[in-house]
């Protein structure tokens, strides 16, 4: 599994781009990629967590969705995560 933080900026092009971003997600949770996905309720960023197989499965998650690269978006964080529960 791999966890994405990521911290948002007052930029108006990260809500513009935010539907694609989240259909992206529900379409990547259908095929069991995407646990779990949200805002923090400051909307000071969101947590991601995703179920694939290896780094360079997430990676390429990752470089598929510009939400990533959008103004107003930074990826604070991304790692390696091995739960102990499910």
């Amino acid at each position: 599994m791999f966890i994405l933080e990521l911290s948002f900026g007052d930029e108006p092009d990260r809500l513009a781009a935010r539907p694609a971003h989240r259909e992206r997600l529900q379409a990547l949770h259908r095929e069991g990629k995407v646990v779990m996905a949200g805002p923090f309720p400051d909307d000071s960023g969101a947590l991601l967590i995703f179920d694939v197989a290896d780094a360079e499965a997430f990676a390429t998650i990752v470089d598929e969705d510009p939400y990533y690269r959008t103004p107003g978006v930074t990826i604070a964080s991304q790692r390696e995560w091995s739960p102990i529960i499910r």
